[in-house]
């Protein structure tokens, strides 16, 4: 246990922002599996709604700090050739 106040203020936001970004990533795990279920059944329609959204949330995560512009960009990549491949 720290007995330095800035260490144990630093232990609370650190606490804070992994709850975050747990959130975060949770809820673009959600997102991307409704993408691809959608796909799956090819539902276009379904299917192209919910790649949107996944992508938006792709790029909050990005804004939040939570992903990297770079991780982002390939995951939005790989989910769109996916979700392509599956509707053909």
């Amino acid at each position: 246990m720290a007995n330095i106040a800035s260490q144990i203020k630093r232990n609370r936001q650190n606490t804070k922002r992994r709850a975050r970004n747990l959130a975060i990533r949770s809820e673009l795990k959600t997102r991307i599996k409704k993408a691809e279920v959608a796909a799956e059944f090819g539902d276009a329609e379904a299917a192209s709604e919910a790649l949107r959204e996944a992508q938006k949330r792709i790029d909050t995560a990005v804004a939040k700090g939570a992903l990297h512009g770079r991780t982002a960009a390939r995951r939005k990549s790989r989910l769109a050739r996916r979700v392509a491949q599956r509707l053909s």
